[in-house]
Formats: structure tokens, C-alpha cells, sequence
């Protein structure tokens, strides 16, 4: 059985949006099943925890001695098992690699950056920082957009490349940046449709209400 690590309870401003969500959504469109191991900043520190992630983060992924951590890593990895994933020729397995990495490499430390002067807007070198962290992200969502052109998806057809990229993108939830570019906001609303991404993004949420329903009843 395929286990993976999530949180047990993250702030709301991070809930949807914690990296086992790529992770779910994976085994989802793979169909495969999975277990969760819900973790807690005391486990995170743990000498046995972290010989599984040695950052101490989420998610892991365990299967019959197989241990993983990034993100990226275990969503090519359960890809490469599936075509719902993957394509199975060769040159189409590559363009799916190349588009998780682009999503990883390209996309997300723009996205990170910004999202840094959002969670610090207090701060004047947050407020310094916006202007030209919002350029940097226009540029790369310009970009972007004119590579998905009128297609459904990045190659065309959904790929893991989507799923990553789609992944990415739902952080810039705090901004209206996406607004911008009705291509890309149409693209991730059709890739969060996906009934595979509904399921994953319900088993991500349930911990978090389980946890705030026990300090109600506390």
C-alpha cells in the first residue's frame, strides 16, 4: 500500500494548498489507492521523520521500501506508472518531465516571491519588493499563456505537466493576477474540474475540519 505524509492541521491561508495535494491528485488520476500519515510539528523534528524527508516537510511517499520526498519526484514517479500521467512513447514521457520541472523551476519561485511580499505586506521592504515581483509574474504569465495558445492543455493532452502547473498556479490565490490572462484562468479552472483533483482536493481538506470540529467540542 502507497502511503503518504500530510499535515494534520495547517493556518486557512495555507489549507488547499500544501504540496500532498499534488501528490493526492496523482494517485487520483492514476488510480491508485493510498493511505495518509497525518503529521504534527512534533513529528517533523523526529529522528524517524526525517529519515524519511530530511527537511522535515510534506509529502513523503512510502510502497514496499520505497522512500520518496519533493513534490516533483513523486509526482514523475507515480506518472511514470500510469498514461493517465504520462504518455508511454518516449519524446511524450520527456515533454511531461519537462513541463513538472518548468512548473517547479519557471513558474513557482516567481510565485513564491510574490506570495513573500503578500505574507509581509507590513513590511517596507515587502511593500519596496511588490511592484517588481508583480512584473516578474506577468512576464512569466505572459509567457506561459502564449505557449498554451488555444490548447486545452500544455501538450495538448493532460499530463502531469498539467497537474504540477495547475498546482502552482493556485498560488497565486491572493492576487486577482489571473484575471489578466483569461486563457490561463480558463486553463486552471478546467484542470480543477477534473474530478480526480475534486477528490484529492476533499481528502486534503477533511483533516483540517476533523481538527478545527475537536476544538469546537473541546
Amino acid at each position: 500500500m502507497i502511503t503518504i505524509s500530510a499535515y494534520r492541521w495547517v493556518p486557512d491561508f495555507a489549507q488547499g494548498l500544501v504540496k500532498d495535494v499534488r501528490v493526492r491528485w496523482a494517485l487520483e488520476e492514476a488510480g491508485l489507492s493510498y493511505e495518509t500519515r497525518l503529521i504534527g510539528p512534533e513529528d517533523q523534528g523526529s529522528a524517524a521523520y526525517r529519515a524519511l524527508q530530511p527537511f522535515g516537510q510534506v509529502p513523503t511517499l512510502e510502497e514496499d521500501g520505497l522512500k520518496l520526498f519533493e513534490s516533483g519526484a513523486i509526482v514523475l514517479h507515480i506518472a511514470g506508472r500510469s498514461e493517465a500521467l504520462m504518455p508511454a512513447d518516449a519524446a511524450g514521457r520527456a515533454r511531461t518531465a519537462t513541463w513538472v520541472l518548468a512548473a517547479l523551476n519557471s513558474i513557482e519561485p516567481a510565485v513564491d516571491q510574490l506570495g513573500d511580499t503578500y505574507r509581509d505586506a507590513g513590511e517596507a521592504w515587502a511593500q519596496q519588493r511588490r511592484a517588481p515581483c508583480e512584473a516578474q509574474m506577468r512576464k512569466r504569465l505572459g509567457e506561459l499563456q502564449a505557449w498554451l495558445g488555444d490548447k486545452d492543455y500544455l501538450e495538448g493532452r493532460f499530463t502531469a505537466g498539467d497537474l504540477m502547473m495547475t498546482t502552482v498556479l493556485r498560488n497565486l490565490r491572493q492576487t486577482r493576477l489571473l484575471d489578466e490572462y483569461p486563457a490561463l484562468a480558463a486553463y486552471k479552472a478546467r484542470c480543477e474540474a477534473r474530478p480526480a483533483f475534486q477528490r484529492a482536493l476533499t481528502a486534503h481538506m477533511a483533516p483540517f475540519a476533523a481538527h478545527e470540529a475537536a476544538l469546537a467540542t473541546a
